[in-house]
């Protein structure tokens, strides 16, 4: 699995030898369980397990509802409406889910910035990155078509506005939209289109899942420092970790059992807090909502979607120089694709030889900025497509795409970095000066 020197997995009954020979599933659970672990991992590593916990509890709550649900538009709502009321433990599968999807994206999104900080996504380390960026992208496909079942209100009309984007693509666009659709328009076709997919796409999350954990371990865990773990014997690889069980996987249960106190009770007590109350109307193709917004984790790239008018100078210039191909409808569609792909792109665009924020003062500014600047375009893409908000959701779109494409480019080469620790042994020891070298803390005399 690893690179790293440790003990492998050896059979020693007559049945694990039989089996070992034949199907060596006992040691590929070892070797994961006990894949050395850099030591100094501190709690933003957490969230690994709970996206993982995310995922099981979305396929196992999303098939129950499945067997209960009527991908036809004129049952879909009353069919949720049956979830809710008739079937036993329905309403609390329905709205587990509903929130799981919160969950699942709040937890993505601090464990990509966590990467983004630590420098998770600097070689040897890059192939995990992308995929984790494919996940992160079929999670957002998932999510909308998911959000289109219920067939309310921003149901409809988010399903029209989203796939309408589509047909901005020049020459090919309207015929995208259309295979997209089943038909001219949002009707029983897309709800059938997106009711297969939401049910399918998990299970290729699931399967990069498993390409993304064993690419981390191909590779090794990075830590907070971005100093690798020393690989030239196993006794100095074993200053450097400690195995993944006990020790990571009960420090990751104990987090996840805490995440899961604030979910419940957000599922228990305030269910319908992150969602839409026009949802709760039944779809109306000729009544128009006064604001149509998407769930709260696609709100900072709707953002930059509305961010590019037709005045905006660059749109203009990009429509000018292509003949009006690129019109502003056009050039958002880019720009919320872009700001995704500029994310991926981290690896090549960064240029510095230190790979984590914590020795990078000049960064560390930007970074935190970029942090804040994500949160604010989150709550402008909630706002009205208007005044101030137009020009905030501009100004933040402006900074996404100048970090990732000026910023970290340019401090490669002018940012002088602090010095880091030589060893992870090092760093773990300035932490926790009485640890012994098995990584138990020592009580103080």
């Amino acid at each position: 699995m690893s690179g790293i020197p440790h003990d492998h997995y050896e059979p020693k009954s007559g049945f694990e030898k039989w089996l070992d020979k034949r199907l060596k599933v006992v040691a590929l659970v070892y070797d994961t369980l006990m894949i050395p672990t850099p030591k100094n991992l501190n709690w933003m590593w957490i969230w690994g397990i709970v996206l993982a916990f995310c995922l099981a509890l979305q396929i196992g709550t999303g098939i129950v509802l499945a067997m209960h649900y009527t991908p036809h538009v004129d049952n879909a709502f009353a069919s949720i409406e049956h979830i809710m009321r008739n079937v036993n433990g329905g309403h609390m599968i329905r709205y587990v889910h509903m929130n799981g999807a919160s969950l699942f994206f709040f937890a993505v999104y601090l464990h990509i910035f966590r990467g983004l900080y630590y420098g998770s996504y600097k070689a040897p380390r890059e192939i995990t990155w992308i995929v984790g960026m494919l996940i992160y992208l079929l999670m957002m496909g998932t999510a909308f078509m998911g959000y289109v079942l219920p067939w309310g209100q921003m149901s409809f009309w988010g399903a029209t506005v989203i796939t309408g984007l589509f047909g901005a693509i020049p020459f090919i666009g309207e015929s995208i939209q259309t295979w997209l659709l089943g038909g001219p328009a949002v009707d029983n076709a897309t709800l059938n289109r997106f009711f297969s997919l939401h049910y399918l796409l998990p299970f290729v999350i699931a399967g990069l899942v498993i390409v993304h954990i064993w690419a981390f371990h191909s590779t090794g865990n990075n830590n907070p420092t971005g100093v690798e773990v020393r690989r030239t014997s196993k006794a100095e690889a074993q200053k450097d970790t400690l195995p993944f069980w006990p020790y990571f996987v009960l420090k990751d249960l104990f987090a996840l059992a805490l995440v899961l106190v604030v979910f419940f009770a957000i599922v228990g007590f305030m269910p319908n807090y992150l969602g839409h109350p026009d949802n709760y109307i039944e779809a109306n193709p000729l009544a128009t909502p006064a604001h149509i917004v998407p769930e709260w984790y696609f709100l900072p790239f709707y953002a930059i979607l509305r961010a590019f008018t037709g005045d905006v100078w660059v749109v203009m210039f990009a429509s000018w120089i292509t003949g009006g191909i690129v019109d502003a409808k056009f050039f958002g569609v880019l720009a919320m694709f872009g700001a995704i792909a500029v994310m991926a792109l981290a690896p090549w665009l960064d240029t510095s030889s230190v790979r984590s924020g914590k020795y990078r003062p000049m960064f560390k500014w930007w970074f935190w900025l970029l942090a804040i600047d994500f949160v604010v375009l989150m709550w402008a893409g909630a706002m009205p497509a208007e005044p101030p908000y137009s020009t905030i959701s501009l100004i933040g779109a402006t900074y996404w795409f100048a970090y990732f494409l000026v910023i970290l480019p340019l401090l490669g080469v002018i940012e002088k970095p602090v010095a880091r620790p030589a060893t992870i042994e090092e760093d773990f020891a300035a932490h926790y000066p009485k640890a012994d070298a098995s990584g138990d803390v020592k009580p103080a005399e």
